[in-house]
């Protein structure tokens, strides 16, 4: 099971999403994560950096959460 979860991160970090508005460009990768921000083709890697932060502490409160609740995944799954 851990061997399937490795895998199937390693293909969510593979997909990726760029978006632009503006002067305003982000990357975004399957896992969540931010890869870059663009303002005026400027990096604005302090930004990224506290907003994939947020995300991971957001993340580790849910799974924590799920685990309380029900097992994770398969307490959602009705398993």
């Amino acid at each position: 099971m851990r061997q399937q979860a490795k895998v199937l991160q390693k293909q969510l970090e593979e997909i990726t999403e760029t978006y632009e508005k503006g002067d305003i460009k982000v990357k975004v990768s399957g896992d969540q994560k931010i890869i870059y921000i663009k303002v005026d083709g400027e990096d604005k890697k302090d930004i990224v950096d506290v907003i994939n932060k947020a995300f991971k502490n957001v993340q580790k409160k849910s799974a924590k959460k799920m685990l309380e609740s029900g097992g994770g995944l398969s307490g959602l799954l009705g398993k």
